[in-house]
């Protein structure tokens, strides 16, 4: 696939593991293109929140929301043809956003969906108004929130329950809840098994430390009440439990990979099935994705896998333990791209990593052509790296445009492995600079020389 010549010329000096910067030339994004075909699979993009950092409000005490943004951001996903799934733990819920707030983020995304087309929403609905609950408090928050949903007119995601992990004293109490719930709600829901990985207080749901016996409870329960189960997303990080659960499934249920390290091959399947698409990284890499699943729903299983092939590195460095800190790298991406004005989260989680992992971050969205306006993402890098001491001087020149032959090209994306130090050149900065809380210096980066480099851990399932 075309990358746009746009990046030719642009470099940036990152950091790497020992306190060196190294040079880093960019690629370039890739020329995506909208699907002509729908979909043959179901794909929802789990959306985040942009979060408002000229309010008065205590970030660590009461989110603030700009909800433009975060609404335009919605709009983005879905002329991409991506259905939304809403006020989900990539929109930071039970980690910033609360209940209140999501219910409003809900209203609004119903809302804005009147006005796209074949918009698809579905909405999280938990228990997370309530700190403890025994097992009937917990079935009556469950019950608040999927009603306030749908008078709404929404779609749920029936999410996985701290209060329900905190309280419940064997598999028994888990059927007990969802038999309730899935009793009461008006269509057939998502249900949402969330693993420890991505949320510490849920370790041993469904009444079962171990994934196998606690995918016999959930089973039973879908088994129960298959025709108000439209599917169940898990969020295990493990594709061979997901290929076995999907394999057992009853007939009409669908199986939503939550697996952000190995969704490419989940969703293409395989000759017993496929699962569909309710991601996290479907945020940060809608274009791609769309473009994918259009290559796959038009027969092009080798376009389909080309154009994800560079996504998944960056995906599993997005997804890396601690896992639940993905959010922050889904935030920076779409604030390189221009989404939005600022990297500041809710609950500042803005913090939640350091800045080798964005600057690794950085690589990976460029080799996966990602980076949808290069000098744009070279200034806010320039900012991010300002902001965290990076020093500059006034008199650093630019480097000249080397243009990349295709052959250069693909050597560069074999070498993003290693992970390397360096700074915004001015080369970057001149053509573009972000308006932002973030502001970088008006002097030009220093010119360190880099001596060392070492390979990124894996990230494990």
């Amino acid at each position: 696939m075309d990358r746009h010549p746009q990046a030719e010329g642009l470099s940036l000096r990152l950091p790497v593991a020992g306190g060196a910067l190294e040079t880093y030339r960019l690629l370039g994004p890739r020329k995506f293109e909208r699907p002509a075909l729908p979909f043959t699979r179901r794909a929802l993009a789990a959306a985040h929140v942009v979060a408002d950092p000229f309010s008065a409000r205590d970030p660590w005490l009461e989110p603030a929301i700009d909800w433009d943004a975060t609404l335009a951001y919605r709009r983005h996903l879905w002329s991409w043809g991506l259905g939304l799934a809403e006020a989900m733990d990539t929109a930071q819920r039970g980690m910033g956003l609360d209940w209140k707030n999501s219910l409003e983020l809900v209203g609004r995304t119903l809302d804005a969906a009147k006005d796209m087309k074949g918009a698809v929403v579905f909405s999280g609905a938990g228990t997370d108004h309530v700190a403890q609950a025994d097992v009937p408090g917990v079935i009556a928050a469950y019950e608040e929130q999927c009603a306030a949903i749908e008078k709404l007119g929404g779609r749920i995601i029936l999410m996985a329950s701290r209060a329900l992990a905190a309280s419940a004293r064997s598999p028994e109490d888990y059927g007990r809840v969802y038999d309730r719930i899935l009793g009461e709600v008006k269509q057939p829901v998502i249900l949402h098994w969330l693993g420890e990985m991505f949320d510490p207080a849920l370790q041993g749901y469904w009444g079962k430390k171990d994934h196998a016996a606690a995918m016999d409870v959930c089973l039973d329960v879908i088994r129960r009440n298959a025709a108000k189960v439209d599917g169940i997303k898990i969020s295990l990080l493990d594709k061979e439990k997901e290929i076995v659960m999907r394999r057992k499934l009853p007939p009409g249920v669908r199986m939503y990979t939550g697996d952000d390290f190995n969704f490419a091959e989940l969703i293409e399947g395989d000759a017993q099935g496929h699962s569909d698409a309710l991601l996290g990284i479907f945020d940060s890499i809608a274009p791609a994705a769309s473009a994918a699943l259009g290559a796959l729903a038009a027969g092009n299983k080798a376009g389909y896998h080309e154009i994800l092939a560079p996504a998944v590195p960056l995906s599993r460095h997005i997804f890396r333990a601690p896992t639940r800190f993905y959010k922050t790298g889904v935030v920076f991406m779409a604030w390189l791209n221009g989404h939005q004005e600022h990297f500041v989260m809710v609950g500042g989680q803005q913090s939640a990593r350091h800045v080798l992992h964005f600057a690794e971050l950085f690589r990976l969205a460029d080799a996966a052509g990602l980076l949808a306006d290069p000098p744009l993402a070279c200034a806010r890098m320039r900012q991010l790296l300002a902001l965290n001491g990076s020093k500059s001087s006034a008199s650093a020149a630019v480097s000249a445009p080397r243009r990349m032959t295709s052959a250069s090209r693909s050597r560069r994306c074999g070498m993003l492995s290693s992970r390397r130090r360096c700074w915004c050149s001015a080369a970057c900065s001149s053509r573009r600079t972000a308006s932002s809380p973030l502001r970088a210096s008006s002097a030009a980066p220093s010119r360190m020389s880099s001596t060392s480099s070492t390979t990124p851990s894996t990230p494990t399932s």
